[in-house]
């Protein structure tokens, strides 16, 4: 009959649809039962099925109109309003302040679930992200510094340097690292040795054995921390440039000529070399040379290349004491001393290098705790550092560095890792959830591109590929440990509480590699 009508309701409630229907079949049933004079009911059972029944309601419809059907609603056949039909709901059960709190409840869960949810999506693909950027700019620079270092090879003359190490409480490593210096491959050095005021037998042992040398300086000083030992001991050097290293570190022979090659003019304010961890004798020193090589070397070489290193390392860095001047000198009010300058030197207009050939073997903690105490000092002082330098942030006036190192920071090594645990919440909940695949998609998309960009941060230092064995256990205890670290940084910046520059107890158990062995 032309003029019957197919009614549809004011929100369309799809069929009970099975997997392998398509519109086609609907269509078919449908013309079955309007032969038989019978009322159509299109229902589903929610989730992923009512996203094909919809998709093929316009064929439906469209099939029916081409015959000379039409469509209305409930509402219009009976003379009626859609308000009429759909009255407001009163429950009187849940008004006053129950009802209201039942109210918020049940819309904190559902935007607190949309929260995480977007908020563990958002941290992926920045993650994710970063990691292919840090990787595209730091095979970059790597092919890029090869190609210079050729270029130049052999037409650089070195200035000569002094070599400044500074120590609190170190008489088990300051002499091994003084020998160490003294057997360095190039022409001309003096090595400046500050104690900081120790209370143990440095200074004894130090001065004992190197206080008649002729290419040491063995000098004293009330305790005052690393930055007034830095200065104490720049006020008492000869030559330009001085190199900075810690008092548990020793340099590969050919260290100081690979920092020095860089200073090429006087636009250089600055060059980092490279730490590596010197006593791989547990699991804990482990995963440490394995963030060194793929997290903190890699960033340096991808910062590199937009002039936006923002630590040169207290283990080993170069510097032009101009540079160090015209920033301010070292200072006291942080306790990243080597975040801090380096910002102020980038700020006064300098560039900074990276040297990846400058390689320092340093000694990393050997115990849980001790490896906590030292990144909470170095998280502490990395939030005091940018906070101290926030002027820069997003300012155009300090080029790469306002605009792409400081929101590094502030991004990746403040605000996401606060959020992060709920993000790795929100993974495991959603394991559980009805759309567990993407969720795993993602996040194996992240681990995978991780490692990749793992074992080409392995190749461009010549490092064991064999050590990646320990890499999945590093990424996933590793994380929780820093989130750890950052929070408890966070809860002491926020009260506004400073420490000193501590010590950690040494063992002496540092090794310099003079070859890396690859698999």
């Amino acid at each position: 009959r032309k003029q019957s009508y197919i009614t549809i309701g004011e929100s369309i409630d799809p069929w009970d649809w099975q997997p392998g229907v398509t519109a086609d079949s609907i269509i078919a049933r449908v013309i079955r039962q309007k032969d038989a004079g019978s009322m159509l009911l299109l229902h589903d059972a929610g989730g992923d099925t009512r996203e094909e029944t919809v998709k093929a309601l316009p064929e439906i419809i469209h099939f029916f109109k081409s015959h000379g059907y039409q469509f209305t609603t409930i509402a219009d056949v009976l003379h009626k309003t859609k308000a009429d039909l759909m009255p407001p709901i009163r429950d009187d059960a849940n008004s006053g302040i129950m009802g209201t709190l039942y109210d918020i409840f049940v819309q904190g869960t559902f935007y607190g679930n949309w929260f995480m949810l977007y908020l563990f999506l958002t941290a992926i693909f920045l993650a994710i992200g970063r990691v292919i950027l840090i990787a595209v700019l730091a095979i970059r620079q790597f092919y890029e510094n090869k190609a210079e270092r050729k270029k130049h090879q052999g037409d650089i003359k070195l200035a000569p340097v002094s070599i400044i190490v500074p120590a609190y409480n170190e008489e088990v490593t300051a002499i091994k690292t003084i020998q160490s210096l003294l057997q360095l491959d190039y022409h001309e050095f003096e090595i400046i040795f500050i104690d900081d005021g120790s209370k143990d037998k440095t200074y004894e042992l130090v001065n004992t054995s190197y206080g008649n040398h002729p290419m040491v300086k063995v000098l004293t000083k009330p305790n005052g921390g690393k930055a007034s030992a830095l200065n104490f001991g720049l006020a008492h050097t000869r030559y330009e440039f001085a190199v900075c290293i810690d008092a548990d570190t020793q340099l590969k022979n050919d260290a100081i000529q690979h920092l020095m090659a860089y200073f090429t003019d006087d636009e250089i304010g600055a060059v980092a070399g490279t730490v590596k961890v010197g006593n791989e004798n547990n699991i804990v020193t482990m995963w440490q040379s394995i963030e060194y090589i793929t997290a903190q070397n890699m960033d340096r070489r991808a910062f590199d290349l937009i002039n936006s290193i923002t630590v040169v390392p207290g283990a080993i860095g170069a510097f032009r004491k101009a540079a160090i001047f015209k920033a301010g000198n070292f200072t006291s009010d942080t306790l990243a001393e080597d975040c801090d300058l380096t910002m102020r030197i980038l700020k006064q207009g300098y560039i900074i290098k990276n040297s990846a050939e400058a390689i320092a073997y340093t000694e990393a903690p050997e115990t849980l705790s001790a490896l906590l105490k030292q990144r909470f000092r170095w998280s502490f002082g990395v939030i005091q550092s940018f906070w101290k330098n926030r002027d820069a942030l997003f300012n155009k006036k300090y080029k790469f560095f306002g605009m792409i190192g400081m929101p590094n920071i502030l991004i990746f090594q403040i605000v996401l890792p606060l959020f992060s645990p709920l993000a790795d919440l929100m993974m495991i909940i959603g394991l559980f959830g009805d759309k567990p695949g993407k969720i795993l998609t993602y996040y194996v998309a992240f681990v995978l591109i991780d490692f990749v960009v793992a074992i080409i941060a392995f190749k461009m230092e010549k490092e064991d590929y064999r050590k990646l064995i320990y890499i999945i256990p590093q990424r996933f205890i590793w994380r929780q440990l820093m989130y750890y670290i950052l929070f408890k940084s966070v809860r002491r910046a926020l009260k506004g509480e400073l420490s000193g520059w501590g010590v950690l107890k040494r063992t002496g158990n540092v090794k310099v590699k003079d070859k890396a062995v690859r698999a």
